[in-house]
């Protein structure tokens, strides 16, 4: 049944009403002094899980988040001519966040389905990288400065096979060694859901970890599988990191969003990271 547009809009707005009543509530926003919040978030092609294409429903979500850092993956159209799918001016206005263009990429929003949008930061290097596997997948790597110091973000999806991310998160960490040091942030779509050895992410735990607990942010509707994550070096870097959920991100998307605060300030004072 197709549904007229008056109805439609009709439904976003008792998703937004019932979103302010249900969920658990996101982490504060974090202070001012260094504080940051960083989030990733698989929008799916802004198809939600009710099987409607609905960007500005995504666009409400992000709004939910109210981040300083945010990766998004699946923002672009796959197939055929890459398009994005987000209204990045609306967002912008809305947020005031700003979308790092992706150099290697004309026509979408990010790089194999990656972007990166910040809020009162400046890039000074962004880099996209091409990541091993039989699918093509990416990670953008953004050097940033912010009023309270810079930072290195990795934003990234990885693959569906186990080997093709153990092949991938090795060249995120060879990009990452690359360049001065300074407080790093590796987020996004992991698609791995194992800990410990079995996990393809193992290879990240002397660097980024030890790794918190893991939190499911996958199916939307129901979620048990943690295959989105926030990471970050020097350990202390990111604190809290929660998954965004709420009725309107239950079925925005298949994957709930997560949230973090990022504590410039404490990795200031943490030892100098090898390069």
């Amino acid at each position: 049944m197709r549904l007229t547009g008056e109805v439609q809009v009709a439904l976003r707005r008792l998703e937004r009403a019932l979103s302010r009543r249900g969920g658990d509530a996101p982490p504060r926003r974090a202070a001012a002094n260094g504080g940051l919040i960083a989030a990733s978030y698989n929008i799916h092609k802004c198809i939600g899980v009710d099987h409607r294409f609905d960007p500005g429903r995504i666009a409400d979500v992000i709004a939910e988040l109210d981040a300083d850092i945010l990766a998004l993956q699946e923002v672009d159209r796959r197939f055929g001519r890459r398009t994005g799918l987000l209204d990045m001016a609306d967002i912008a206005a809305r947020c005031g966040l700003t979308l790092i263009a992706a150099p290697q990429h004309k026509g979408g929003h990010g790089w194999h389905g990656n972007a990166l949008l910040v809020r009162g930061a400046t890039a000074s290097r962004v880099r996209c990288l091409s990541l091993p596997g039989a699918e093509p997948r990416g990670a953008l790597v953004v050097d940033l400065s912010f009023p309270h110091g810079r930072l290195r973000v990795v934003a990234a999806h990885l693959g569906l096979l186990r080997r093709h991310r153990l092949l991938q998160t090795s060249a995120i960490l060879a990009a990452v060694a690359e360049g001065p040091a300074m407080p790093t942030l590796l987020l996004g779509d992991f698609n791995e859901w194992r800990a410990g050895a079995a996990s393809a992410l193992a290879v990240l735990e002397p660097r980024f970890g030890p790794f918190g607990p893991h939190r499911a942010s996958f199916p939307s509707r129901l979620p048990f599988l943690a295959l989105d994550r926030i990471l970050g070096q020097p350990h202390g870097l990111v604190r809290g990191p929660q998954v965004h959920d709420t009725v309107l991100a239950r079925v925005a998307s298949d994957h709930l969003p997560i949230r973090a605060r990022i504590d410039l300030a404490a990795a200031a004072l943490a030892p100098r990271a090898a390069a």
